[in-house]
């Protein structure tokens, strides 16, 4: 038996058979936000590829307060891509550090994945020493990185056990990126033990809970935000964990560490002044006595 064609009257007509028609085609079409989300990505890449200057999207949306040329949509983008490093960050934060810090900064230990950009640019600053530990694999380095390794300079340690140095080695510890890789289990010796190891405090780099979709603000913290990369897995062991402001200062409690709000004032009003704003959450902890 043939089937009867569907009459357009009817489908148009009856409320009942449109209302199941709305229905049926909503529950088959994609979230509403997943559509927003993709438009919103196709724009952002559009835009920086044709326009090369983000001026594309400056008229799409002025009424963002967005830096949208060079290195802040690039900015942008990564942020969206959640590739965004805080050890990137580290280097751009040098000069403040220097004015909050004084001369603490004349010798650092950094802590951290690609360990050695940042003490071969801290190396750079007058009357600086610098030394670096690099807690993963180092086999994609460059020849200038394995140089640092092969000096003593730079060391490629496991943080998950004791760093090899004396208590009070280092005026200055930085950390970035490290602590993210980390599960609470191992999270509570090794910050420690930085603490440990430093004399006048530790400055911790870590990942934004919500580092993406700054366009839309009100979706901050939606989860699925920031998937985790296979690379991501294989380099670290394990997806990086990003925690909120609440958590940490939970956890410094917890373990005893106490935030040095001095030198976060004089971190915050250089970083004023020089109109620095991070991408990651920056903490200041002191030294244990």
């Amino acid at each position: 038996m043939s089937r009867r064609p569907v009459n357009p009257s009817r489908r148009y007509g009856d409320a009942g058979s449109g209302a199941a028609l709305f229905s049926l085609s909503k529950s088959r079409s994609p979230p509403f936000l997943s559509i927003v989300l993709t438009v919103l990505g196709v724009l952002l890449i559009v835009a920086y590829f044709h326009s090369g200057s983000g001026s594309g999207l400056k008229h799409c949306f002025p009424e963002l307060k967005v830096n949208w040329s060079g290195s802040g949509l690039k900015s942008i983008v990564s942020r969206v891509e959640g590739d965004f490093s805080c050890t990137y960050e580290v280097l751009r934060a040098i000069p403040i550090l220097k004015k909050a810090y004084g001369g603490g900064i004349q010798k650092v230990l950094h802590v951290g994945p690609d360990s050695c950009s940042v003490v071969a640019n801290l190396l750079k600053e007058e009357e600086t020493e610098a030394w670096g530990v690099e807690p993963y694999d180092i086999e994609d380095a460059d020849a200038n990185c394995k140089r640092l390794v092969r000096n003593g300079i730079v060391r490629v340690a496991d943080i998950k056990f004791p760093l090899p140095y004396r208590p009070k080695s280092f005026p200055l510890v930085i950390v970035s990126d490290a602590l993210d890789y980390l599960s609470p289990r191992y999270l509570n010796k090794t910050l420690p033990d930085f603490a440990r190891v430093s004399a006048d405090g530790v400055v911790v780099f870590t990942g934004k809970r919500s580092l993406s979709f700054i366009l839309i603000p009100e979706l901050a913290g939606f989860p699925g935000q920031r998937k985790a990369k296979a690379a991501d897995v294989s380099k670290y062991g394990r997806a990086a964990k990003l925690r909120s402001p609440t958590w940490w200062a939970r956890y410094f409690v917890q373990t005893s560490l106490e935030e040095n709000e001095a030198a976060a004032k004089k971190f915050g009003s250089a970083a004023e002044k020089s109109s620095y704003a991070p991408n990651c959450q920056i903490f200041h902890l002191r030294s244990y006595s």
